[in-house]
């Protein structure tokens, strides 16, 4: 039994498409410490319905939530938070699997700093167990609207031990306080998919709130299973969202240089790279995604 002065965690993850491997991550959850938690599957409208699967498994503290479309990661997950009761939600990823003392350790640091808004684990790649996907953060770069993970590709030597401030927290894994939802709101669902996370961060981050990097808090993670890493949906995505996000959150210098540098050096490399793949439908979208920009609002509710 969990003790009363434990704060309830909402674990919120998406299923679409991926039963088999939502059941992977909820059997993963069995082996956690914690207690005092609930867990929302939050179906995304997939084709077929998850819930013999899911709730056949009985896996413990588990809701299986339907939606009968796909909102996205960002509008699925503000979906979830609607619907949970938590104290503190941990959005994750059901692609990955979780460490026994994974919640524990998320939690400890808003223990010693009111500030702390946003806990994040080290995040392992599922089939290199010792190699670094994220030990945080560096920032982004409003002039080429890129970033990259501390530690990526690295074999863990302890060498990304150290907790503490990071630029933006990851989408794969974030354990968020209540208060942040109430005074920053939730995802941008303008985003749907990808920098959507970068977008929040940015915002939690104007709101006074810290992203904190967690190293004692390790969870392991399937790469790309859900789009794949050249699917052009994710081609689209990424491209369209990379401008928004420079459009919402650059100032007039950096969307200038931005802009140069997209229209002089991001356009004719990806063109020419996806017509000697014979990506043709990727250089679509690619296509899309930027001038999707040029018509569509930069502002959202969310």
């Amino acid at each position: 039994m969990y003790k009363e002065t434990e704060p309830f965690i909402s674990i919120i993850t998406l299923n679409y498409n991926q039963t088999d491997v939502t059941c992977a991550f909820l059997a993963s959850t069995e082996k956690l410490n914690y207690t005092n938690y609930e867990i929302l599957v939050c179906d995304m409208a997939s084709a077929e319905d998850p819930s013999s699967k899911i709730l056949s498994g009985n896996y413990r503290n588990t809701r299986l939530l339907l939606n009968p479309q796909n909102l996205g990661f960002a509008g699925g997950n503000n979906w979830g938070m609607s619907e949970a009761k938590g104290d503190f939600f941990f959005i994750v990823n059901n692609d990955t699997e979780v460490t026994p003392n994974l919640l524990n350790e998320l939690l400890a640091p808003f223990t010693t700093d009111a500030s702390i808004g946003v806990t994040c684990p080290k995040i392992m790649f599922f089939d290199k167990p010792n190699v670094i996907q994220y030990a945080g953060f560096n920032p982004m770069n409003n002039f080429t609207g890129r970033t990259s993970s501390v530690g990526i590709w690295e074999e863990d030597k302890g060498q990304h031990n150290t907790p503490g401030i990071t630029h933006g927290a990851h989408g794969c894994a974030m354990m968020v306080k209540r208060e942040v939802i109430e005074k920053a709101g939730r995802f941008p669902e303008k985003f749907f998919l990808y920098y959507e996370e970068w977008d929040w961060s940015a915002r939690i981050q104007k709101a006074g709130f810290k992203i904190w990097y967690t190293p004692g808090a390790t969870i392991y993670h399937k790469e790309s299973m859900s789009v794949g890493k050249s699917n052009p949906m994710k081609v689209y995505y990424h491209t369209r969202n990379r401008i928004l996000y420079i459009r919402r959150n650059a100032n007039f210098f950096q969307k200038t240089i931005f802009s140069l540098f997209f229209i002089g050096f991001t356009v004719p490399k990806s063109i020419i790279g996806f017509l000697v793949k014979k990506q043709f439908a990727q250089l679509k979208n690619f296509l899309k995604g930027a001038t999707w920009n040029l018509y569509s609002s930069s502002s959202s509710a969310v």
